[in-house]
Formats: structure tokens, sequence, C-alpha cells
């Protein structure tokens, strides 16, 4: 029987051109970049809604919890639909990936918002938090906290209807003089807490046509369930 003698250099130099292939291949994938799209879709009737405000964390931040105080920069958003502070505040925290807000003014029954976030190696709890004001309300805000997203593949979303919630930060006085958007033109953010100072789902407005006099809101301006669609799809 004939034997060949086996040529261990070059069994060497491909096993060695194997094992650097699957390093590469290996580094690609921890070194890979997630990219989400966020969409909100005002699903209110006449409320405009401020500038989207979407952060990405891991599942230990909480930008906002049922029957806590608000952060100063939630009482910003929430009464004056001014992001930086919401946002900067979430910069400063170790568990935050990426922050963004959309760019243009309030968008109304109907518009879409579309902002983008990044995360680089993505880990398995990534979530997303997204917010915005009511801008016709004293501090009304919609959004949605702490969606995981860690499981989405490129192509994968979540569409999601969110609710409404009131800051407690302000009275809901429902005063043009208190209320920033176009139906009161009023004040915005003011640093004095006058209301129950935790954050709870809102009971809704009570207009001047339901009999409160003092009201700069009509029927027009209530909602009876969610206010915006929100859709997370990751694009990379």
């Amino acid at each position: 029987m004939t034997r060949y003698p086996i040529n261990k250099t070059k069994t060497f130099i491909a096993a060695g051109f194997m094992l650097a292939s699957l390093a590469a291949c290996d580094n690609n994938h921890h070194d890979s970049t997630a990219t989400y799209q966020i969409d909100v879709t005002n699903a209110t009737n006449a409320q405009p809604l401020t500038p989207v405000a979407a952060i990405a964390h891991a599942a230990d931040y909480h930008p906002w919890a049922l029957g806590s105080a608000a952060s100063t920069g939630l009482e910003m958003l929430a009464e004056g639909g001014d992001v930086t502070q919401f946002l900067a505040d979430a910069d400063a925290d170790a568990d935050v990936e990426d922050t963004v807000s959309s760019t243009s003014g309030p968008f109304g029954p109907g518009s879409s918002e579309s902002v983008e976030l990044s995360v680089k190696n993505p880990a398995s709890d990534l979530a997303i938090s997204v917010a915005a004001m009511l801008a016709d309300t004293n501090d009304a805000f919609t959004g949605v906290a702490n969606v995981p997203v860690g499981m989405l593949s490129k192509g994968d979303s979540l569409t999601m209807m969110a609710r409404v919630y009131d800051a407690g930060t302000e009275s809901n006085s429902e005063t043009a003089a208190t209320i920033p958007g176009p139906a009161g033109g009023g004040e915005g953010f003011n640093a004095t807490r006058d209301d129950t100072d935790f954050v709870s789902i809102h009971a809704g407005v009570v207009t001047a046509d339901d009999g409160l006099s003092t009201s700069a809101l009509g029927e027009e301006d209530r909602w009876l369930g969610p206010a915006a669609k929100i859709t997370i799809t990751r694009t990379n």
C-alpha cells in the first residue's frame, strides 16, 4: 500500500488560517453596533405632542416609576416639553447607552416623529424608554418605559400603544396661564410642586365643556385611551 506523506506545514498554515478567520468573525460579532428606529405617532384627537425623548439603557435604569416622585428632568419634560435635563440626567447614568430627541416642534394628531438610537454590542437586557408631553395639559406625558429590545434581530419590531401619565408636579388647573400648548399659550416649567408629587396614570382632563369654567380646554382636547402608537424597529 502506497503511503502519501502528510504536509504538516500546509496543514498548520490551513489550520492557522481557519483560526484567524474564526477570530475575525468573533471580533466582528462582538464589535457590532445595533441601531433602533423609534416611530411615535400621535393618536389623540387634538392634543399636540412635544418633541420625543428616547433612551437606550440596561434594565436597571428607570426613567420614571408609578408612585414615585418625578425627577426634575421629567418634571421639565412633563410641564414644558423640554427634554434637555431629562436626557442629560440619563446620559450621566452608567446604565444608559444612548439618548436622542426629535428636532422638530410639537406634532399633531395623525402625525409622526422618528428618532434613532445606536448601541455598541447590545446586551440581552437592553431596553428602550420613550417620552413626550401632551402640550395642552399641565403635566401630562405619554410614553413607554423599559421596553426589552435585546432579543430583537435586524428587521424585528415591537409596536405598543402608550398610555398617559400624570407627573404629579403641577395641579391640573387647565388654566390658560399654566398650559404651554396652543390651547393656553401659558407657562411651561415651574419649579414649585403643588400636586401629588408622584407619577400616576392620568385621570384625564376636565374641560370647559365638562363644567370647569376656568379651563382653557374643550371637549376636543380630551382623550379616552392611549395617546401614542410607538414602534421600535431594529434596523441594523
